[in-house]
């Protein structure tokens, strides 16, 4: 399948004892500094949500619930670089790459959509999914389409809380993954957020999570540098080890918390 050929370029993995490093061999490419692995994460379970879907029609325009006593569009359409690189693809990509490292560290993973060739769910439904998997935390990767003149990643996250887990836990996994992609070298957003970090209540996907989740903004679509760099796979694949050491980073945190 393609989620199993999909690897790292460039990434070597390496697994001793109960720790783990992500080496990044490739010229010209920084590595990531390494989660803290002093706690084995197998058996822990994420759930990923590539944004969007690779085929759109009327009904996603229809209204669904927004989790706060509203509705919104069943989904939305995704952004673009201005070299017509949609962010469905992107999204598909580094959740694939994401989701393989995880699988290697025998980290349990659920999917919102199986496919880019075909209409996904609604934004209620993969939430209503990825509650029913009971993850220990949800990621949903993102681009953003924001103004040209703006760049850099941001972390969302539910603000005001609806559930326990949209209050510190969602917290900590926003902070750590937004510190893993600034420490990859990625520069943290320069028109919205703070710190990259963004609280928002207009999300179903994080309104309606019972469970830590996050929705995370990798760069900025509509921005000839973010763009460059999310085009490429060298680019992509930096993106998707950068989160991924922060998944596990917080994984790491949590167990070691909790033991």
């Amino acid at each position: 399948m393609l989620r199993n050929n999909l690897k790292f370029r460039g990434a070597v993995f390496r697994t001793c004892s109960a720790a783990f490093v992500l080496v990044l061999v490739s010229a010209g490419i920084p590595p990531v500094p390494p989660a803290n692995a002093e706690t084995n994460v197998a058996g822990r379970s994420v759930f990923l949500d590539p944004g969007h879907s690779g085929v759109n029609d009327s009904a996603i325009s229809s209204q669904v619930p927004n989790g706060r006593d509203g509705t919104k569009d069943c989904q939305t359409t995704g952004t673009s670089s201005n070299n017509g690189f949609p962010e469905h693809v992107f999204n598909w990509d580094v959740v694939l790459r994401i989701q393989d490292v995880l699988q290697g560290l025998g980290i349990h993973t659920g999917l919102s959509r199986s496919n880019d060739n075909e209409l996904g769910p609604c934004v209620d439904q993969r939430a209503a999914e990825a509650n029913a998997a009971h993850p220990d935390a949800i990621v949903s990767i993102h681009a953003d389409g924001g103004p040209p003149w703006g760049s850099g990643f941001h972390v969302n996250y539910s603000s005001p809380p609806l559930y326990p887990a949209q209050r510190g836990p969602a917290m900590q996994l926003a902070g750590t993954i937004r510190d893993f992609l600034s420490g990859a070298g990625f520069r943290k957003s320069d028109y919205v957020g703070n710190d990259g970090l963004y609280g928002r209540a207009d999300l179903a996907g994080l309104n309606f999570a019972e469970y830590p989740a996050v929705l995370v903004e990798l760069g900025n679509m509509r921005n000839p540098g973010d763009a460059a760099t999310m085009e490429t796979v060298e680019g992509r694949a930096r993106y998707a080890q950068a989160v991924t050491n922060g998944i596990v980073a917080y994984l790491q945190q949590t167990t070691t918390e909790g033991s």
